[in-house]
């Protein structure tokens, strides 16, 4: 719920008070990010704003991309930690009783590494760049790779 997301953000606020963009705005924003595949803030903005009229509906505002950066670098990240942790425990919580036992929880991240198409012609990405795809995933029960994957 928004008002226990609300908490975790007065909890792991650090210095002034924010004025054009919250951290519900930012969550937003980062989700919409992730799941449309955005890579830059610009693009992020871009498609935010697209959507302009569902803002209302989010409880969120517009979004500029020198606020966004500005939150990203200055806020600490361990509101998403214990954001996470919450939902963990939200899932566990559900299942508690039945079946279900979370045994083991992983993580699954792909990224795209540019590189010189002079020094790696074989990672051809498209007829002007080279790229490499890095799968990695990470156990969190002992913090580490569970697998790390290269592929063209």
């Amino acid at each position: 719920p928004r008002h226990e997301f609300e908490s975790l953000t007065n909890q792991h606020h650090s210095g002034q008070r924010l004025r054009k963009i919250c951290r519900w705005d930012q969550f937003l924003s980062l989700l919409m990010a992730q799941l449309s595949g955005r890579q830059s803030l610009r693009d992020i903005e871009s498609n935010m704003n697209a959507q302009s009229l569902n803002h209302y509906h989010l409880g969120c505002r517009k979004i500029a991309k020198s606020s966004l950066a500005r939150v990203n670098e200055k806020q600490p990240y361990t509101l998403y930690e214990a954001l996470f942790q919450k939902l963990v425990n939200v899932v566990r919580d559900a299942h508690q009783g039945t079946s279900f036992v979370l045994k083991a929880l992983y993580s699954l991240d792909s990224s795209l590494i540019y590189l010189s198409l002079k020094l790696f012609p074989w990672a051809d990405h498209n007829r002007s760049k080279a790229a490499i795809k890095l799968h990695v995933g990470l156990d969190h029960r002992g913090h580490f790779p569970a697998f790390a994957t290269i592929t063209d």
